[in-house]
Formats: C-alpha cells, sequence, structure tokens
C-alpha cells in the first residue's frame, strides 16, 4: 500500500553542497530529511551550486563547511546572492550555514593569505585568519544555545579563522567547553531570526535533536505562518540523536578545555 503523501511540506535550498561539505556537512540534510519525517513533513530539496539560479523562495536553506580554496570558489557568486539571502533572512526563512558557510555568511572573510573574500552579509560577523604559527581552534566543543528551549549544542571544530560579531549581531551559543568563535569571548556562531551560523560540524544535526525540531519549526511558520495549526510539530522522542548527544556532550567535557575569557 502506497503511504499517503505528507499533508505540509517545507522547501529546502541547499547552497554548494557539492563543493562545501567538509567533515560531511551534507548529514544535516540526512537528519533533516528522516526527522521531518517522524513529524509528517515533507522535505522538498533543491540543491543550488555555482552558476544555478536561486528558486523564488525557501523555508530553510543549508550550506556546509570549505576549506580556503573551496570559499574562494564560491565567494563573489554568493555575495551576489547576499540581497535575496538577507531578504529572506528578514522575512524568517530558516537557515544553518556551517564553519567555512557561515564565515561566508557573515561580512567577510579574510582568508590566511590575505584575501578578502566578501560574505553575504546574512550575519553580522567579520572573520580574519591569523597568521602562520597560530593554533588552529580544533576539538570537541560543548555550548549553550541563546534560543529558549534549545538547551545544549555539541559538535566538532576545527578552523584557523577568528570570528568576531559586529555591534547588530548576537551569538548563536555560549562556550562551556571548547573555543568557540575565537577562543577569546565565549561565543560560538551567530543568530538573526531564524538563521544560524555555526562552527559545529559532526556532522551538527544528527545529535542535537532539540535545534533540528527547532528549525523544522521555523521552517513550518515561514511556509504556513505563524500560528497556523500546519506550523506546529508536537514533542516526540530521538533515542538515538539523544544518546549521541550525551556521548558528544561527556567526550566534550573529558578532552576539552573548560572556556576561560581571555584578559587582555
Amino acid at each position: 500500500m502506497t503511504p499517503a503523501p505528507p499533508e505540509r511540506t517545507i522547501r529546502v535550498v541547499t547552497l554548494y553542497d557539492d563543493v562545501m561539505n567538509v567533515y560531511a556537512d551534507r548529514g544535516n540534510l540526512i537528519a533533516l530529511e528522516a526527522r521531518a519525517a517522524e513529524h509528517g513533513v515533507g522535505v522538498e530539496v533543491q540543491s543550488v551550486s555555482l552558476g544555478d539560479p536561486l528558486p523564488e523562495d525557501a523555508d530553510l536553506v543549508l550550506i556546509g563547511g570549505g576549506q580556503d580554496r573551496e570559499q574562494r570558489r564560491v565567494a563573489d557568486e554568493l555575495a551576489v546572492r547576499g540581497p535575496v539571502l538577507r531578504a529572506w533572512a528578514a522575512a524568517g526563512t530558516a537557515m544553518l550555514a556551517v564553519c567555512g558557510g557561515f564565515q561566508l555568511f557573515g561580512r567577510w572573510y579574510r582568508d590566511a593569505s590575505g584575501t578578502e573574500l566578501p560574505g553575504a552579509g546574512v550575519f553580522d560577523v567579520t572573520t580574519i585568519a591569523p597568521g602562520p604559527g597560530a593554533a588552529r581552534c580544533i576539538g570537541d566543543i560543548l555550548a549553550n544555545v541563546e534560543i529558549e528551549g534549545v538547551g545544549e549544542v555539541v559538535g566538532f571544530e576545527n578552523h584557523g579563522g577568528r570570528t568576531y560579531l559586529g555591534p547588530g549581531g548576537r551569538p548563536f551559543a555560549r562556550v562551556e567547553y571548547g573555543r568557540g568563535n575565537n577562543g577569546e569571548d565565549g561565543t560560538e556562531g551567530a543568530i538573526f531570526q531564524n538563521a544560524v551560523g555555526t562552527y559545529l560540524h559532526g556532522s551538527l544535526l544528527p545529535k542535537n535533536p532539540a535545534l533540528l525540531d527547532w528549525l523544522i519549526a521555523a521552517a513550518l511558520r515561514h511556509r504556513y505562518g505563524e500560528g497556523s495549526s500546519q506550523a506546529l510539530i508536537e514533542p516526540r522522542p530521538a533515542p538515538y540523536a539523544e544518546r549521541a548527544h550525551a556521548a558528544s556532550a561527556a567526550v566534550a567535557r573529558r578532552r576539552s578545555p573548560k572556556f576561560e575569557p581571555v584578559v587582555k
């Protein structure tokens, strides 16, 4: 018997997933599709890469991480897409930008060669790669999210660039174990409306079910409207993901330094 089609659907755009996919960030889409199905939500995916047009609208945008070489390939085109992406974010489109994608969703990124790559400007952040010999921000991380009801997130960070919030920037989370945006101020990532930028790989969503549910709910609100019955999802257990989260949190507490602010 053929299952009935879902009564509600979210439109997901993946940006440059053939280029920006370091540390298997494409796993975020796999987790999204599986969890959305548990909630009875269909997922329509459009992959947008170099030279492809953006669709007219989206409920959720995903972009992963890449090294400097990959970031240089997409930066100019992504900056041209900036006005559309900023308008989507302002209108409540959910977004998840990871590591190199997060850096390029900021205002600009100055890479290790000194080249300044333009950003899409979704987040009021700038990123600077330090000089030769500077330690990378690498290891397991645990941070407390600045979104009500999400709690803590866990993942793995590995970045040379140091990201700093501008006057209009708001952190996605506060670091408890690990280094975060820059290893100095305790911030991790950035958030604007329903758009999240973060350094957390892992991939992130398979072991952070509370954040995954938040993104699905945000995408539904964008599609069907705030307060619509179709925008609601009921709490559901996620036993495997919850166990993965707990194991990763234990590893971060055991292996990573407890964050201490840098006093200058």
